[in-house]
């Protein structure tokens, strides 16, 4: 039986999870695809470093081109992070007819389409799994699993480290500044935690959920981002005291052929099981015109849940090798993409203003939902002990984002309205 050669791209912690995974379940690996599974070379940027675990040293370079030009080599394991460089690597290990699986959200989100043309033209595989989520196999669900249906939402919670904050305020009545160290401390979150906590993450996630489940290509910059930054544990005990848990949220619709996606933190009712996902754990829901809704949990990080992933890719490959199929099963975007306008977006939202504590008031913010056809499910207005202004809370119906713009507008220019304090879209 000879064995599949693979050229690893990086030993950090992911690197490190698919060495120990593929050299400890070898008969298990072999039995699944009929010939060992060999990881060949590995290009690391110090071949001196002392590691967690034992590797020979011939096999480590501090060249990747060394890995990319092997003759012997089969599928190249991308877990080095990096973009344009990377892309580089990646192109020319297609070019040369090797097969890629990679962990790298970033590049598919800004270059996948590229890639997978290139693959398709060189009858390569490219597999991604571990790019989304973790763990969980989300992007061959949505390749495979609902290969037969038509998907109308994909909404996620799909960025660990900003879910551990969510939670921690929620559970702990911390605040955000609080939270975020003790994240930072615990190697949740980076020194520089903006890619997190400002969305990018899960908004590059999201732009290649909706690529896949849309069947169209999804930029970067169709996504609409707010992340978690400005979100307060006055906003978090407000939410709860009305049933709901803050979350950020991924959220991709379709109607029709008309799409939208978005990244921005979402008061979630507190019975919708997305509600319950707590920690660093993940969760993507998937609704489909045939079935349903589906939902699927798992571990959004770490070593060996994102090293499993990758080497379910590498199985993936070494079976079409096996079987001559190699590049069949790649998904280029064949849809038109047409995204929705300001007055087709619709969602439920909260507003929380400070006011004049004085009569009246009320009664012209509820003229000017009127005068924009924007209707309210609940309205409360209460003193606030840390507070002089009266505080009023309003959660309403579904209302379309250009109604919404042009509500807050009229607020800014309201003299009774001391300060928007808070805006966030409303699920359930």
């Amino acid at each position: 039986m000879k064995p599949v050669k693979v050229g690893l791209l990086g030993l950090g912690t992911v690197g490190t999870g698919v060495v120990r995974i593929v050299e400890g379940n070898q008969e298990d690996l072999s039995s699944q695809v009929g010939s060992p599974i060999v990881i060949e070379k590995i290009a690391v940027k110090n071949t001196e470093k002392e590691r967690v675990i034992a590797v020979d040293r011939a096999k480590l370079t501090e060249d990747p081109w060394e890995v990319i030009r092997h003759p012997d080599i089969d599928v190249i394991v991308e877990v080095m992070g990096g973009i344009d460089q990377t892309k580089e690597y990646i192109l020319e290990a297609l070019e040369r007819g090797k097969h890629i699986v990679t962990a790298n959200k970033d590049l598919m989100a800004l270059h996948g389409t590229e890639i997978l043309a290139k693959a398709q033209e060189k009858q390569c595989d490219v597999f991604y799994e571990a790019s989304v989520a973790g763990g969980i196999p989300i992007i061959r669900t949505l390749i495979e699993g609902f290969s037969s249906d038509r998907i109308t939402r994909i909404m996620g919670i799909v960025n660990g480290t900003t879910n551990f904050i969510l939670t921690k305020m929620s559970q702990e009545g911390a605040s955000y500044e609080e939270v975020l160290a003790e994240a930072q401390t615990l190697g949740y979150a980076e020194s520089d935690p903006t890619s997190d906590v400002e969305g990018l993450d899960a908004a590059r996630k999201m732009a290649i959920l909706s690529t896949l489940g849309f069947r169209t290509n999804v930029e970067l910059k169709d996504v609409t981002v707010k992340g978690i930054s400005s979100v307060t544990r006055e906003d978090i005990m407000y939410a709860k005291r009305l049933g709901y848990e803050m979350k950020l949220l991924g959220i991709a619709d379709r109607i029709g052929d008309e799409i939208t996606i978005s990244v921005q933190p979402t008061m979630v009712r507190q019975n919708h099981p997305i509600a319950s996902v707590n920690g660093v754990f993940n969760a993507v829901y998937v609704h489909g015109e045939a079935v349903g809704e589906t939902m699927f949990y798992g571990a959004g990080a770490g070593e060996l849940p994102t090293a499993t992933s990758v080497v379910a890719d590498i199985v993936a490959v070494t079976k079409n090798l096996k079987l001559g199929v190699n590049g069949l099963k790649a998904i280029v975007p064949y849809k038109i993409k047409r995204l929705q306008s300001d007055e087709q977006i619709v969602s439920k939202n909260f507003i929380l203003l400070h006011v004049d504590d004085k009569a009246g008031v009320l009664a012209q913010i509820t003229q000017i939902f009127a005068e924009y056809d924007v209707s309210l499910a609940s309205v409360v207005q209460q003193p606030n002990e840390h507070n002089p202004d009266a505080e009023i809370i309003i959660v309403t119906h579904n209302a379309s984002k250009a109604s919404m713009d042009k509500v807050l507008k009229h607020f800014e220019s309201l003299s009774v309205i001391r300060r928007i304090k808070s805006v966030y879209r409303v699920e359930g």
